[in-house]
Order: structure tokens, then C-alpha cells, then sequence
């Protein structure tokens, strides 16, 4: 609701890709957003305010690190796939840690 006095204006909208973005892409999908996922391990942090700035810029300028927005049907295997990864690596780690 309260995108909505500016959608006709907005070329899209950049979420920054944090742990839990799932829920806020797939409503602004739903209702006719155009949705950005940017990455946010390329992008220098200050705050809020001037990062939306420099989201903003980097967009305009074509240079917005965007990570890509799976779909729906793919997002529980990727999730699946990343836990399962990060245990191997774990257990990797602990395993040499010992010697």
C-alpha cells in the first residue's frame, strides 16, 4: 500500500539480498513490482539512508551487483543444497582443526 502512489514511477525496486528476503520479493512479485535482488557483500555499507541512494545510482548506472531470485519451486532444494554444503565444510574444518 504504501508503494503504490509511486508504482507507474518506479522502474523497480532493490531489495538487498539478506537472510530472510523470500517473503518480501515474492509480495512485491505478486503485485506487479519489479524486483531487484542486489548483493550485499559488493556493496559498501554506511546506513539506510545513503545506501538506498547508492542502491539507487548503481542501478540508474547499469552497475548494481544483483544476485539472481529463484523461483519459488527451486528456493527449498537451493536451501537444502547451501545447509547441506555448509555442514560438509564444517566437519571439513573440524576434522583438520584436529591436527
Amino acid at each position: 500500500k504504501v508503494l503504490e502512489p509511486f508504482k507507474a514511477d518506479l522502474e523497480g525496486v532493490i531489495v538487498e539480498s539478506t537472510y530472510n528476503w523470500y517473503w518480501l520479493v515474492d509480495g512485491l512479485q505478486e503485485h506487479g513490482y519489479t524486483v531487484h535482488l542486489a548483493n550485499p557483500s559488493a556493496i559498501k555499507h554506511t546506513d539506510d539512508k545513503w545506501d538506498s541512494f547508492w542502491l539507487a545510482q548503481m542501478k540508474h548506472l547499469n552497475i548494481l551487483p544483483e544476485g539472481y531470485i529463484y523461483p519459488k519451486e527451486q528456493r527449498a532444494v537451493r536451501d537444502l543444497l547451501r545447509r547441506r554444503l555448509f555442514f560438509v565444510r564444517k566437519m571439513i574444518s573440524d576434522t583438520f582443526s584436529r591436527y
